[in-house]
């Protein structure tokens, strides 16, 4: 951190203040998110952070690098998020056609994918000796999933420590807490966190953009677009779960989802879905279209997110808000064809600051 320019922010230089934080702005929108839940939930806590930041600059006394200083500023606004009644999960959906019975009922859950694009710029170096999972592993839609059933501190402390390696002194001090409140809150995290987030073998998980990757995520979207059921259930590992947030309805098993995805079939009566790919938490991802009977066009339906073990697929996520579509680059509609549509990469998405619902 460079004292001149610190000293020109303080003086009231705006574009100072850029130079000192824009290059920490992608990996704290991160955190949020990891945090949060939600794209649109980070992104309002990063832009409240860096306003805190800069009318507290002057407070800024240096005993902690410019960095932990505005982690402290952001996991705290993300705590008081949390704990914001305001903030209530988004009502469950009502199905368009009769549902089979799922394995379970879920609680409605508040939770976005994070496009790819967004990881962009923020550094991949090892976080430090206190981390405990790998930088793609804590992306991972399983993880951040996981997180949300944790409480708001529990969630901090585990980010903080585990993910990003702050040593567990520093992120007493980001929490204003004591280390016992702390290592009790990471002892609770980490095991809720074991008991509720699924194991997987890293070691055979295709690298992405690996042509092991590509290869399996073609034949998946060859068989969704043809409403090839067998071939698609062909594709998904024993235990593998079909998923649908906010929606409850949650189906495990080639037998629980084969039965879904034919009620679905039955009600969309020969239209098909199209599919467009992209990436969301470094896996797999596809926007997901169908064409209203007699239309020229395609109406968004969803985003489907793949998580992949070996060469199975094992879980499929479908994201039912269309409010998070152009967050990837991707449109509301597309033009009508009579042919099925290959996935195709999509345009990078503007600069940020079926069951669903349209982005207000």
């Amino acid at each position: 951190m460079s004292e001149p320019t610190l000293a020109r922010a303080r003086a009231g230089d705006q574009q100072a203040f850029r130079e000192l934080t824009d290059p920490y702005r992608r990996e704290l929108q991160l955190h949020c998110y990891r945090i949060l839940g939600s794209v649109q939930d980070a992104e309002d806590v990063l832009q409240e952070t860096l306003v805190a930041a800069w009318r507290g600059l002057a407070r800024f006394e240096g005993r902690s690098s410019l960095r932990a200083w505005l982690y402290r500023i952001a996991s705290n606004r993300c705590i008081n998020a949390l704990r914001d009644a305001r903030r209530r999960p988004p009502p469950a959906p009502v199905a368009p056609f009769e549902p089979p019975a799922p394995t379970r009922y879920g609680e409605p859950t508040w939770l976005q994918p994070y496009p790819d694009l967004l990881l962009e710029g923020i550094p991949d170096a090892a976080p430090g000796p206190e981390a405990r999972y790998q930088a793609r592993e804590a992306i991972e839609l399983a993880f951040v999933a996981g997180l949300q059933q944790l409480p708001p501190r529990q969630r901090a402390a585990l980010v903080l420590r585990d993910v990003l390696g702050f040593h567990t002194a520093e992120v007493a001090g980001i929490l204003d807490s004591s280390e016992a409140a702390v290592k009790g809150a990471l002892r609770r995290a980490r095991a809720t966190l074991a008991q509720r987030r699924p194991t997987a073998d890293r070691q055979r998980t295709p690298p992405p953009h690996s042509a092991r990757e590509r290869e399996l995520t073609r034949r998946f979207a060859d068989a969704f677009q043809a409403d090839d059921i067998d071939s698609l259930v062909g594709l998904l590992t024993d235990d593998a779960w079909l998923t649908m947030p906010p929606a409850p309805h949650q189906y495990q098993g080639a037998a629980a989802i084969a039965s879904f995805l034919r009620a679905s079939a039955a009600w969309r009566g020969g239209r098909r879905f199209r599919l467009v790919a992209t990436r969301a938490n470094t896996q797999p991802a596809f926007g997901c279209y169908l064409n209203p009977a007699r239309a020229p066009i395609a109406q968004a339906a969803g985003l489907i997110v793949l998580t992949l073990d070996g060469e199975q697929v094992s879980a499929i996520t479908r994201f039912l808000d269309l409010g998070v579509l152009h967050r990837f680059g991707l449109h509301q509609t597309l033009p009508g064809t009579s042919k099925l549509a290959a996935p195709v990469p999509v345009a990078r998405p503007p600069d940020q600051e079926g069951w669903g619902r349209d982005p207000g």
